[in-house]
């Protein structure tokens, strides 16, 4: 029975939706055992309420042994550039300590208006500056690239990106009352309930999401934003969004504005971890929006 779905984010290619519960599972019942201990009437999660969608697998190269030696020259020119100079100017912002990029030319054009000598050379310090912040500092410059060619390739390639749909959706059923999404999964997520408006009435709960980012994420939504709004998902009664507020990733943190008011905005704590999955997991706010939605 899934009444909880778990949608991950980018760096789970060596996984699979069972490893996945093996790590998301515990840490989201504890998340709801905080959230009852406030609050007794809240339901109890149990181990076999949660399932997980998982596409990492999607973006395992075959016949290669773990990820490619990314360095600063395999980022590529435009969205990923883009994305990467995005993260560190939140660094710089949210960190004093870290040396954000002297950047003369528009934010959207510097990947494009810089010779690639200087492009790499901006990217190197890209890199650099966010490995050794707070905020990816346990995140070497390889796996660092390797999400930001996971991120963009979700939205260049079509028939990864509806594969990686069809995980999710498969996963959620008529017994389904939740579908928990943390960072890209946010996106899989909202768009596999976009295409299925007639689904079953549920809480979407999203973690440390990209979803409101500009022209990178939030433009590219698929169905395309009208008049500045998103689209809706329809099978969702309620949506809680909750980001910490040092998570780089999740650039614009309140979504009302890009989605409508139904959105229900909020902060979590996660400490070191920003946007770590199971550190969202076990907060008490996640804890207590996923089980308030089973009693939805």
């Amino acid at each position: 029975m899934s009444r909880i779905v778990v949608v991950h984010g980018v760096g789970h290619q060596l996984g699979t939706a069972e490893t996945l519960l093996a790590e998301a599972g515990p840490a989201l019942r504890g998340g709801a055992a905080l959230a009852r201990r406030r609050d007794p009437a809240l339901p109890e999660v149990a181990e076999g309420d949660i399932v997980c969608a998982g596409y990492g697998d999607l973006y395992r190269q075959s016949g290669t042994r773990g990820e490619p030696h990314y360095a600063a020259e395999d980022v590529e020119p435009g969205f990923e550039t883009e994305l990467l100079l995005e993260w560190w100017r939140e660094a710089a912002r949210l960190d004093p300590t870290v040396t954000g990029p002297d950047a003369p030319t528009g934010r959207g054009a510097v990947g494009h208006a810089l010779s690639r000598p200087l492009r790499t050379a901006l990217v190197r310090r890209a890199l650099d500056a966010l490995t050794r912040s707070r905020f990816f500092g346990a995140v070497s410059d390889r796996l660092l690239i390797s999400d930001l060619k996971q991120v963009r390739r979700y939205f260049a390639e079509p028939e990864l990106r509806q594969a990686a749909r069809d995980r999710v959706a498969e996963r959620i059923t008529p017994d389904t009352r939740v579908v928990v999404a943390h960072s890209l999964g946010s996106v899989v997520a909202y768009e596999t309930l976009c295409a299925h408006p007639q689904g079953q009435p549920l809480t979407l709960v999203t973690l440390g999401s990209p979803l409101g980012l500009g022209n990178l994420v939030f433009d590219r939504l698929t169905p395309a934003p009208e008049g500045g709004r998103g689209a809706w998902p329809g099978p969702v009664k309620t949506w809680h969004n909750l980001a910490d507020t040092g998570d780089v990733v999740a650039l614009v943190r309140e979504l009302a504005p890009r989605f409508g008011p139904g959105v229900q905005d909020g902060t979590v704590d996660n400490g070191a971890q920003m946007h770590d999955m199971t550190a969202y997991l076990t907060a008490v706010e996640t804890g207590t929006a996923i089980a308030a939605g089973l009693t939805a």
